[in-house]
């Protein structure tokens, strides 16, 4: 009697146990999901038509030369429509196209990948480096990768999003290359790591900037910190229609930046290290692919090889 008693009050804590350890995983993956979804819904609201604000500042000087020139402050404003271009399961892509009355500039674009383990850091003079993670070091993190107008490579850094108190934002730190607002105008430093906080507000969202530059010398991979910046940059959203002219120019042209796509898409799935001419024959790579006669997949893949180095 006495030892059934206890047979069964063993099978009973066996049995409880198990309920626990699924009640566990359960929760975990549920917890997880949840998580997911609203990081998806954060990063599509950068979805849209937005009045955008750029500012940007020197705040502090590291240079010991006492010729040195700070950069001037930034400011511009502009009209941008966001378009989601791709929606699969863990992999988003935002096209942004400029609005400059009834002209409309293919823009930047940015992709955001799930557990991401395939990065590009960028190496200074156009190079990038290749770096595998674990899936360990990647768990529920966010790849953001940023591409250039001709979507060759820019940036890429991988975080993950938070949600609390009624905030939602995505906060990382990487190297890049000088942004286009000094790529013409500077040539004292080579690298900018840039510190990158994506957040979404009510009516729009917000990146913020706390950027250094950086002067890497190549020969001993040593790193001068040459001055600080801070960048903010608001996103107001607007109604669509404001947008029109980016919407229709977009459905004309996809096909011919799908083409684009797909070549650097196979490019990067080389995993290897990226190295790329600035020009060919005094030419940049988006002065070819924004030719409007250029649109066959064969001339796209021959202009886009010109430009990567074996």
């Amino acid at each position: 009697m006495i030892a059934n008693i206890k047979t069964n009050c063993k099978n009973l804590i066996k049995m409880n146990t198990k309920n626990l350890l699924l009640l566990i995983i359960l929760f975990s993956f549920s917890s997880i999901q949840s998580q997911k979804k609203q990081d998806l819904e954060a990063i599509k609201k950068m979805c849209g038509c937005f009045e955008i604000d750029f500012n940007f500042a020197e705040t502090f000087q590291f240079s010991n030369d006492s010729n040195y020139t700070k950069s001037k402050n930034y400011n511009a404003k502009a009209l941008e429509y966001a378009k989601l271009i791709k929606d699969e399961k863990g992999h988003i892509s935002i096209q942004h196209l400029l609005v400059m009355g009834d002209y409309v500039i293919k823009h930047w674009r940015q992709d955001w990948i799930y557990e991401n383990k395939d990065l590009l850091k960028y190496d200074a003079e156009n190079n990038w480096k290749y770096i595998s993670k674990s899936k360990k070091d990647v768990k529920g993190q966010w790849t953001q990768k940023v591409f250039q107008v001709d979507d060759s490579p820019r940036y890429e850094g991988t975080s993950s999003w938070v949600h609390v108190d009624g905030k939602s934002y995505w906060e990382n730190s990487t190297y890049a290359p000088l942004p286009r607002r000094e790529y013409t105008k500077r040539n004292d430093y080579n690298i900018m790591i840039r510190g990158n906080k994506h957040e979404i507000v009510d009516d729009g969202w917000i990146h913020d900037q706390d950027n250094m530059k950086i002067v890497k010398n190549l020969e001993n991979n040593s790193e001068i910190r040459l001055a600080a910046e801070k960048g903010l940059n608001k996103y107001t959203r607007v109604e669509d229609s404001k947008c029109d002219n980016a919407i229709s120019w977009w459905e004309e042209n996809k096909n011919k930046w799908s083409i684009v796509r797909n070549k650097w898409d196979f490019i990067y799935s080389k995993k290897n290290d990226i190295s790329l001419r600035r020009s060919f024959e005094n030419k940049p790579l988006f002065s070819y692919l924004f030719d409007e006669n250029v649109t066959q997949k064969e001339e796209i893949g021959l202009i886009i090889d010109r430009f990567v180095i074996d």
